[in-house]
């Protein structure tokens, strides 16, 4: 494992350990999660249930995993001026995230074939029915913050998870587990739209994140307000934590990953769908598609009042989608309100 490790290391991941595979403790959790209606319509979670309950749902003869950290930027100033939109740290310019750490599991897939030839191994990037922050805890990472996240004393909670699974026993990390949390509440108190009905209890409905970029329809009257400047995602909640704010978190960002922590709003109702996909074919937006981000965009500049946007609102008030065209209406009725 030395080897492994290093090369993964090398690779940019700056924590890794090592779990059995076991059932997942936190699987009733789940199921419960599911039933109180807080996956909102990610109804892939409900359709998928029973594999969460252990890794042979993902890989047959799974024994043990591996659990990786990959850092994304922590330093970009979420703040948008006027016409731009924030978007979640995570966002990389030219490239989905999955696409650049698949490459490197790719590689270690590769590493451990010419160790061990007979082993069987899979690499995961959050789109696998496995329990990654349980996981991650169990191979000694870090702790679940009462923001559901993962956090970790020197790592903050800023990286994505990443799960190498391989059908053969190896040596163990001890798991963590001591919260670091305390009485703090900064992430709940935080929260623009009231997402977590109790600490480590996120009601996804409510979220800017599922909102902004799961959801399909029109977003709720009662929580556009909170949605603030967010076009793409949110990062409040990992913002005001204080684990996230010591200096060692702004050094760690691999060179690749330009932040693309703004996007210019009015363009969005400017470009046609070929646009779009030339543009940002290879980036997280593509999930949400042009008519999703168009219906953000509109939120975001209706809550931020600039007249300026009325022309490129008129506009998307017109399209053929009636989400989008709802949303732009909204925004311009908010901008046309008197304000005290």
């Amino acid at each position: 494992m030395p080897l492994f490790r290093q090369r993964a290391a090398d690779l940019g991941f700056i924590n890794a350990g090592i779990t059995p595979a076991v059932d997942s403790a936190g699987f009733t959790e789940l199921v419960k999660w599911i039933e109180s209606g807080y996956a909102a319509g990610m109804q892939y979670f409900a359709d998928r249930l029973d594999a969460y309950r252990n890794a042979d749902g993902v890989m047959a003869g799974t024994k043990s995993i591996i659990v990786l950290a990959y850092p994304y930027p922590a330093d970009a100033d979420a703040a948008a001026a006027d016409g731009l939109g924030s978007v979640a740290r995570y966002v990389w310019p030219g490239a989905d995230y999955h696409d650049t750490i698949h490459a490197k599991l790719k590689q270690l897939k590769r590493l451990v074939a010419e160790l061990a030839p007979t082993v069987s191994t899979r690499g995961c990037i959050d789109t696998a029915p496995l329990m990654e922050r349980e996981l991650a805890q169990l191979a000694g990472l870090g702790w679940r913050g009462k923001n559901t996240l993962l956090l970790h004393r020197q790592h903050g909670s800023y990286f994505f998870l990443a799960c190498f699974l391989v059908d053969v026993e190896l040596p163990y990390d001890a798991p963590h587990h001591t919260s670091h949390c305390g009485t703090c509440t900064a992430c709940l108190d935080a929260c623009p739209t009231d997402a977590f009905p109790a600490p480590g209890v996120l009601d996804a409905s409510r979220c800017i994140s599922y909102l902004t970029i799961e959801h399909r329809g029109a977003i709720p009257m009662e929580l556009r307000e909170g949605i603030g400047s967010w076009v793409f995602g949110c990062d409040v909640c990992q913002e005001v934590c204080p684990w996230n704010r010591k200096p060692a978190r702004r050094s760690e960002t691999p060179a690749e990953q330009r932040v693309l922590d703004r996007i210019d709003l009015q363009s969005l109702f400017e470009i046609d769908e070929d646009t779009f996909r030339a543009r940002y074919r290879k980036s997280p937006f593509w999930r949400t598609r042009l008519r999703g981000m168009r219906r953000n965009a509109a939120i975001v500049l209706g809550n931020q009042g600039n007249p300026d946007a009325l022309p490129a609102l008129k506009r998307g008030a017109d399209d053929e989608d009636e989400v989008v065209a709802e949303a732009c209406r909204w925004a311009i009725e908010k901008i046309r309100q008197p304000h005290p």
